[in-house]
């Protein structure tokens, strides 16, 4: 049986389990696969016999340097949440930013984006919203020490914005009455916003509810989550 799975450090939320045994595939299988550090990865990939993994986080951005290569979209974006085992070798994609895109088609237009964190999620949504002309911004608890641009701070935020996307672990299942920030000061209500929370689990996150609270259109992550893994079994021949 061919072996696939998901690495990251907590992963008591994770719906990837779920979703891959669903698609009934054939001498495959699928684990959820706790990791306090990437010591040991490829004699993980070996000992386990493992074809292929997704990533999460926090470790979409440090696992770059130990993979033998990595395709053209995610080393422009600069995260990978999804590896292929070729032959022995790691050769690392992203398939976060095509899902992202595919989730919005159809949707008006998205205005000015402001994206919440910095990480392999933020950079894979900021390369989508390149993709598709839409003027962005990255906000950063420590702009100062941020490697993207154009980073603000937190405090720096404003109600010019009519897409929001949290693209950081904050309301994430267990900590799920926590939120990235109060939306109250931030909503422009003479002009729609849509605030598209990459978190799924809770399905609805307490800063989607607050957003329909104030008349702002809400939407979790779920989608994303299936379409990037539907990238993923494709990379992988399944």
């Amino acid at each position: 049986m061919r072996k696939f799975g998901l690495i990251g450090k907590r992963l008591g939320h994770s719906l990837s389990q779920e979703l891959f045994e669903a698609q009934g595939f054939r001498d495959a299988g699928y684990g959820l696969y706790e990791m306090a550090s990437l010591d040991g990865l490829r004699r993980w990939v070996e000992a386990e016999g493992i074809s292929g993994f997704n990533v999460t986080i926090p470790y979409k951005q440090t696992i770059l340097p130990l993979l033998d290569a990595v395709d053209d979209m995610a080393a422009e974006i600069g995260a990978v949440n999804c590896v292929s085992v070729v032959h022995g070798l790691l050769v690392g994609h992203n398939t976060d930013a095509p899902a992202f895109m595919a989730t919005l088609a159809g949707e008006p237009s998205l205005g000015k984006a402001l994206i919440l964190g910095t990480g392999g999620a933020a950079r894979a949504v900021a390369y989508a919203l390149g993709q598709m002309g839409v003027e962005h911004v990255f906000a950063s608890r420590k702009p100062q020490t941020a490697d993207v641009k154009p980073v603000i701070g937190y405090e720096d935020i404003t109600a010019e914005y009519s897409t929001i996307v949290n693209a950081t672990p904050v309301g994430m299942y267990p900590d799920s009455g926590n939120t990235p920030l109060p939306l109250a000061t931030l909503v422009d209500k003479t002009s729609p916003l849509l605030v598209y929370d990459l978190v799924y689990n809770p399905s609805q996150t307490l800063l989607m509810r607050e957003a329909e609270t104030l008349g702002a259109r809400a939407k979790n992550g779920l989608e994303m989550l299936r379409r990037q893994a539907e990238l993923s079994w494709a990379i992988w021949g399944l």
